[in-house]
């Protein structure tokens, strides 16, 4: 049994292991911003410069149909991980959580030595004018790692390459610099101040955690098959001590330790509840008393099924096939609209004249063309009609254009063709007009419709017979 309690004491903790991916999750959040692929990053939403920047592909305002399957990915993918790990992402990833764990356990439990990490329910005494200054210490230290949480926040918005060329003129940034700061200040007040009562009574996560869980979610579960029941139905506790438990085989010893390491105060052996994010700090705990004894814990990361009804858990099941289908559909929606990115984007706009008509039988319709060029390099654009050879462009001439910039161009179609015969009424004629960049035409080129208006056979003679006098 020795060997035994030695082997399971030995476990590393889930603490440790939240360590590892709070720091990978940090790392990535720093990295992402100044990650480039050609010349784009890897995501980056900038209002100044009204793109989205996603996986190197830069997609302008005019093509943020991708934004609403960012969101349905970014949804599906909390309820798939919720239905398969429960609250993982709360206790494993979210920044909340994270800030809170720098803040209590870094900087105020090992530099400040305040609390202990074992017990999150003991207020250190600020009447002591030591206590007091190293909270003082403590509010500084995070407040400076506050700014840099902003500051990051934001590069997600202003690339850092703007960022640090924006605030070296602060007076003209101002309102750049402010939005930080008020991060900052909000940042400070959450994890100081609010703590976790922002995932317990702000955040809206916890409120629908329960209609996501069901009986093969992984959790963390106290085993009343084997430690009893603490908690009557009412869930008022009705066990203090181990010696008034009712049955001498429960195996809770009621050393309170899955309690007092609890970051939302709760206490795990009630069952379910809203204010569990998933941190397993109170498994940690129960496995370290009953490690001792060489039992397994009695609050375990697992399912309803496994620790209470003996069945195994079955990740595979209805729910998360369902979730795992539409999240491979928006996937795939995502790929084929990221491969329908235009490097060029154009408006047509029809003039208020319908048509002119000219000498020699010519009719001519006036637009205007709006382009802009949405890749990283100067192109040199022009224009053709695809689908009507009695169609031709009348006026355009190639002209080229720098990466990001716009051109306002009047271009005229014209024919010398009878297109209708009717006397009845003017004719709209659709085109399709391919422009290109002369430089890549098999890359960067679109394709729109214009509307050609062919005048009535009578008023085309009538105008015609006029300038032939």
């Amino acid at each position: 049994m020795a060997s035994e309690s030695v082997q399971i004491a030995k476990k590393t903790p889930y603490r440790f292991k939240r360590y590892y991916v709070y720091l990978a999750v940090t790392i990535m959040a720093l990295a992402i911003p100044f990650i480039r692929i050609n010349g784009n990053h890897i995501f980056l939403l900038s209002f100044d410069k009204k793109q989205l920047h996603l996986m190197g592909i830069a997609f302008d305002m005019q093509e943020l149909y991708m934004m609403p399957f960012l969101l349905m990915l970014l949804f599906l993918g909390i309820f798939a991980a919720t239905a398969i790990g429960g609250r993982a992402w709360c206790g494993w990833a979210c920044p909340q959580t994270i800030f809170r764990v720098v803040y209590r356990d870094l900087i105020e439990s090992t530099l400040l030595k305040l609390k202990r990490i074992k017990n999150k329910q003991k207020e250190p005494d600020y009447s002591k004018a030591e206590n007091a200054s190293k909270k003082i210490v403590g509010v500084i230290l995070w407040a400076i790692l506050a700014l840099f949480a902003a500051a990051d926040f934001m590069w997600y918005f202003v690339p850092p390459e703007d960022f640090f060329s924006y605030i070296q003129n602060p007076s003209e940034h101002m309102f750049l610099i402010g939005i930080v700061l008020s991060i900052a200040a909000f940042l400070v007040y959450d994890v100081v101040k609010l703590k976790e009562d922002f995932c317990v009574y702000v955040c809206p996560y916890s409120r629908v955690q329960s209609v996501l869980y069901d009986d093969n979610t992984l959790q963390a579960i106290y085993s009343t098959n084997r430690g009893g029941n603490i908690y009557n139905e009412s869930k008022e506790k009705i066990i203090f001590k181990e010696k008034d438990l009712p049955d001498p085989a429960n195996e809770c010893t009621t050393c309170e330790s899955c309690v007092t390491v609890c970051p939302t105060h709760i206490d795990i052996r009630k069952g379910l509840q809203l204010e569990c994010i998933n941190c397993l700090e109170c498994v940690d705990a129960c496995t370290s008393v009953m490690g001792k004894l060489g039992k397994e814990s009695l609050v375990q990361w697992t399912s309803t099924n496994s620790i209470k009804n003996n069945i195994p858990t079955k990740v595979v099941r209805k729910s998360t096939v369902m979730y795992s289908i539409a999240l491979l559909i928006v996937i795939g929606l995502l790929f084929v609209m990221g491969g329908e990115k235009e490097y060029m984007l154009l408006n047509i706009n029809k003039t208020t004249q319908l048509y002119q008509v000219k000498k020699d039988h010519l009719v001519t319709n006036n637009f205007i063309f709006l382009f802009q060029n949405t890749d990283s390099k100067r192109h040199k654009y022009a224009l053709e009609i695809v689908d009507n050879k009695n169609i031709f462009i009348e006026r355009f001439h190639p002209f080229s254009l720098g990466a990001g910039k716009l051109a306002k161009k009047v271009v005229i179609l014209g024919t010398k063709a009878d297109l209708v015969d009717d006397n009845t009424k003017d004719t709209p004629i659709t085109v399709t007009i391919r422009a290109y960049a002369q430089d890549e035409p098999d890359r960067v080129q679109v394709f729109r419709k214009a509307v050609f208006i062919y005048p009535r056979e009578d008023v085309l003679r009538k105008k015609e017979a006029i300038l032939n006098k």
